[in-house]
């Protein structure tokens, strides 16, 4: 009877006792960093549908296929022009005519220039052009004899990327909208992968150089920022008025300087930019391996080029990216805080 009662008292105890009990899915279930987890992989994941929405959302574009030319008839005292299609003029126009997009089929009289952007300049027999022809993405065209056109007048002609020039003048938004193909994606992916190796490179190489950028990029993001901005105005600016006013070694000096600041701004500061996004993305969405510096910038650089090839928006990153990347190469010599205190920095292996 003791040994019953004894078997039952422990049969009891290890039943009500967690330490005995091994119920491996409940207890991860019931762990709130399994919950975090969870809640970020799915934030990440909605992330990846809603870019995947956004690119297979745009619709394409395709010109116009009615491509009937405006005809201007009579006398006309203004300018001609055409924006998207084709002009014709058959009656006489006194101040010039453009086309952005179309062609200008001359069979009148035009006293004044005459211009097309992705399109080219018909003269037909028996019309007159007084001034200048300028074509740009396509071809100036007459008859066999000698076009009438005047003695002092000139002609200039760039026949590259007619079809490209025109499908743009018709369509502008094409400008900052991507095409996007197998070609495309796989551009993207080449891409990323470059950038994952010149990251990975430059973080081998000057660690604390990268880890002090982050830190200098997380605390004085608005002062990095200005600088950034003052430095592309200046360089916007001060090269073309260089090449314009100073003696030609000065300005080929300064063009050159420019140059290597850019390439130099841009390569350090897409690294800084890529590793600070890649930790935050870790913190965020993925606990797991966050010691990982191969994750972090793989994270960064892809998260920058997909951004980077959303329609619209694709100019705003960039132009985001090169401003950050100035700041950051021209703040490079200065202690991080610029007379605070030093933080914990989120600082890379060497």
């Amino acid at each position: 009877m003791y040994g019953i009662t004894l078997s039952l008292n422990m049969d009891d105890l290890v039943l009500h006792n967690r330490q005995y009990h091994y119920p491996t899915w409940d207890a991860r279930l019931e762990t709130p960093v399994l919950i975090r987890l969870i809640y970020r992989a799915s934030g990440l994941l909605l992330l990846v549908l809603s870019v995947f929405i956004a690119i297979h959302a745009q619709v394409p574009t395709s010109s116009s296929a009615d491509d009937d030319p405006f005809l201007v008839q009579g006398v006309s005292d203004t300018m001609a022009y055409g924006l998207g299609r084709s002009i014709k003029i058959v009656g006489t126009v006194k101040n010039g005519a453009i086309a952005l997009g179309g062609d200008v089929v001359v069979q009148g009289t035009v006293e004044g220039d005459v211009a097309a952007i992705g399109g080219s300049v018909i003269q037909l027999e028996g019309s007159r052009i007084g001034g200048d022809v300028i074509v740009i993405g396509g071809a100036y065209l007459h008859g066999n004899e000698a076009p009438n056109r005047s003695a002092s007048s000139t002609t200039i002609m760039y026949a590259g990327y007619e079809q490209e020039l025109r499908n743009m003048m018709r369509n502008p938004t094409e400008m900052v909208t991507p095409h996007w193909s197998a070609r495309y994606v796989g551009l993207r992916m080449l891409a990323v992968l470059f950038w994952f190796v010149v990251s990975i490179a430059l973080t081998a190489a000057m660690p604390g150089t990268i880890s002090l950028g982050i830190a200098r990029l997380q605390l004085t993001t608005v002062r990095v920022a200005i600088i950034g901005f003052v430095a592309a105005a200046i360089i916007g600016a001060g090269v073309p008025f260089s090449l314009h006013y100073f003696p030609t070694p000065l300005s080929a000096l300064i063009g050159v300087l420019a140059l290597l600041l850019i390439v130099v701004a841009g390569l350090f500061g897409r690294v800084v930019v890529f590793a600070a996004t890649g930790r935050w993305l870790q913190r965020k969405f993925l606990p797991i391996g966050r010691s990982s510096e191969s994750v972090a910038l793989l994270m960064g650089t892809s998260f920058w080029i997909i951004l980077s090839s959303l329609p619209y928006i694709w100019p705003l990153v960039v132009a985001v990216m090169i401003v950050t990347s100035l700041g950051l190469a021209l703040t490079a010599r200065y202690r991080v805080g610029w007379g605070r205190s030093q933080p914990s920095l989120i600082s890379f292996r060497p």
